[in-house]
């Protein structure tokens, strides 16, 4: 009978094969080539090798001509069992391979999968035969270095990726979608509409805002403020450095200590730039005695904190060394619990909204083996966030035991206008840092007890979702976030007072506005509008000079009139106020 597979499983065979005759066709180029190892990944494959040269893109044609001959050529695949000693006689040229080898556990059966000319050390599945593989439906992407295993110490490897799927169809799809996040990548946008710049001479993965992502940053972090002071928030601010102490008593010495900026020596005592703001924040909360009517404490920072990643893991926007977390820590009472989630994942998704993403799933992390606070704390505390999750009618999944030591916790994904699938908002429950820095409260009955403590990010970090905006909008920013809302444009040079006196009354209004006095034509000056993707224009003419009209051009072309000035300013405010993602 045949094997019922779902159409996922059967794209992983497909991918996973690919990857084994790509391995074949590379051998048959580079004979004395090392293989590692070939599995298929999400949206494809990939295969590692040590070859006898660089690997040029130009050699990606060659290879993909080979692996089409061996498609076309429907070799089967057929497994074998063996013993160790056969396998180890089989790959004793190959280095790789026997280290895998070694790795495999002792009551694990060694299997092999042959096809034609080629066998691979590997547990499968496979397709039966290349021929169930089309030479029409995959495509080699591009070269990379892997370190072997992962580890830095070990060789540096060649890794080549592709592409593969069932039909040519379904290729076409991904590579124009690849196309559209090709148009969208931030950091394109980024230096074309002048935003922000990374300098890797002055420091890698630290940001430089220019004035018009700071323009766009200050709307973030304005609208971030309001709606927190609204939801019964207040703000702190912390240092950006603090003695070792504190990082001895949260833990992150011992845990995180790799990722942190290098200690600094000052008055005879050790400094760290702070990797996060919670040691600050339960600082604060520790300068007094607090009651139970005091609680909940709701704690917001725009903190910007440093972590040391690794160069290789550095990306843009969206994986820097210098972030500021729009960070926040709620202190409650263990009866407060269940009303404070719910309130914090209702915040969460309000938050996410107004940004304009809709598409948002939870995923609910439970307790690890590793974990410290009682079983008891942890069941109530999963409860909670569990409850919240079906009383918002969110859809979520489950990871059992990918929860923090420390604590459960629920992360909202959003998916952004393409479809990818992006990490911003989490809410984290912490039994670790109450107790290791001794934060209490007195209770009702005169009792010194411990207090609950929740971490919070809605946004994630500024740079970060900065750049997601980026690429969901493709720089072309609703107008409350845009970082120049209106350009007005003179037609002729007579046009040039009135259009500067609307540039300022417009300015008297907040609006983020600029006149175009230069001497291009003005079918230029709209032009080159639209490149900044400005969402509106107003363009002027003797005629818009005489009747006061405002002849108003949107970002997309088309021409619309909005009334007379006083209409104008009414329309506008009304679409800025109320957060309007469209014209």
């Amino acid at each position: 009978m045949a094997e019922k597979l779902s159409a996922e499983e059967k794209l992983a065979r497909v991918r996973h094969s690919m990857a084994h005759v790509m391995a074949e066709a590379v051998l048959e180029m580079f004979p004395t080539a090392q293989i590692a190892i070939g599995p298929s990944i999400e949206n494809g494959f990939y295969y590692d090798f040590e070859l006898p040269r660089q690997l040029l893109n130009e050699d990606l044609e060659e290879i993909t001509e080979k692996m089409k001959e061996i498609i076309n050529s429907d070799k089967e695949f057929i497994r074998s069992e063996v013993t160790r000693e056969e396998a180890r006689e089989k790959f004793k040229d190959q280095k790789y391979k026997l280290e895998l080898l070694d790795a495999i556990d002792e009551k694990e059966v060694v299997s092999l999968y042959n096809q034609g000319n080629f066998t691979d050390l590997c547990r499968g599945p496979h397709v039966n035969s290349t021929k169930e593989l089309k030479s029409d439906s995959f495509k080699l992407m591009s070269i990379a270095g892997a370190y072997w295993r992962g580890k830095e110490s070990n060789p540096m490897l060649t890794r080549i990726y592709g592409t593969a799927w069932t039909n040519k169809k379904d290729l076409r799809l991904y590579l124009e979608k690849l196309e559209e996040i090709e148009k969208r990548d931030h950091r394109r946008l980024g230096k074309e509409l002048d935003l922000f710049s990374i300098h890797e001479e002055a420091g890698p993965g630290l940001v430089y805002w220019h004035p018009k992502g700071a323009r766009i940053r200050l709307a973030i972090e304005a609208f971030w403020r309001d709606e927190h002071y609204s939801n019964g928030y207040e703000m702190v601010y912390t240092p950006h450095v603090g003695k070792s102490w504190l990082w001895e008593t949260s833990g992150h010495l011992d845990f995180y200590k790799e990722s942190m900026y290098p200690e600094m020596v000052m008055d005879k005592a050790n400094y760290y730039a702070k990797p996060m703001n919670c040691p600050f924040h339960i600082m604060i909360y520790n300068n007094k005695k607090h009651s139970y009517r005091e609680l909940p404490c709701r704690w917001a920072e725009l903190g910007t904190v440093y972590r040391y990643e690794k160069a290789g893991a550095l990306h843009g926007l969206l994986r820097v060394r210098g972030f500021t977390q729009d960070d926040a820590h709620l202190i409650v009472t263990p009866e407060q619990m269940d009303s404070e989630i719910e309130t914090v994942l209702k915040f969460s998704l309000h938050m996410l909204h107004s940004f304009g993403f809709e598409d948002i799933k939870a995923y609910l992390s439970t307790k690890p083996e590793k974990s410290v606070g009682e079983v008891e704390r942890w069941d109530a505390a999963t409860l909670a966030l569990k409850k919240a999750i079906e009383k918002e009618g969110l859809e979520y999944e489950v990871d059992e035991g990918g929860g923090a030591f420390y604590g459960p916790k629920i992360d909202l994904k959003i998916k952004d206008a393409v479809g990818r699938q992006w990490q911003l908002s989490t809410v984290q429950f912490d039994f670790n840092l109450p107790d290791r820095f001794d934060m209490t409260f007195v209770d009702k009955d005169g009792v010194e007890k411990r207090p609950y403590m929740i971490h919070r990010a809605l946004l994630g970090s500024i740079e970060r979702f900065f750049g997601v905006l980026v690429e969901h909008y493709a720089g072309a920013f609703p107008p409350w976030l845009s970082p120049e809302q209106v350009r007005v444009i003179p037609i002729n040079d007579s046009c040039f007072e009135y259009c500067k006196e609307l540039e300022m009354k417009l300015r008297k209004e907040k609006f983020r506005v600029s006149v175009d006095l230069s001497s291009n034509h003005f079918k230029a000056k709209i032009k080159e509008a639209q490149q900044e993707k400005i969402p509106y224009m107003i363009v002027v003419g003797n005629r818009e000079v005489e009747s006061k009209e405002m002849s108003v051009r949107l970002r997309t072309g088309k021409q619309e009139n909005w009334g007379d000035y006083a209409t104008f300013v009414s329309k506008l405010h009304n679409i800025i106020d109320t957060k309007q993602i469209e014209l």
